[in-house]
């Protein structure tokens, strides 16, 4: 473990104290930074595969009752599957 100097506005340092208390704060600093870290890699891994998948090649996602429909027979498979274990 490392330990780094950030400066922050008092607004955010004050509003995670009272909701964390200053003991607190590096756990959810980090918490908060490893959510962000997350939803950043995400969303590049989101732009990096946009359009690999063509309208066409799935029909089945071309509406959204036959998305729903498309999930529950994914759903009954998967209960066939587990009781058939």
């Amino acid at each position: 473990m490392s330990r780094t100097h950030v400066i922050l506005p008092d607004e955010l340092i004050n509003a995670v104290d009272s909701l964390v208390g200053k003991r607190g704060r590096s756990r959810f600093l980090a918490e908060a930074l490893r959510e962000k870290l997350e939803r950043l890699e995400l969303l590049k891994a989101l732009e990096e595969t946009a359009g690999v998948l063509k309208e066409e090649d799935h029909p089945e996602w071309s509406s959204s009752e036959k998305v729903a429909a498309w999930v529950e027979s994914l759903r009954a498979l998967e209960k066939e599957r587990r009781l058939g274990d």
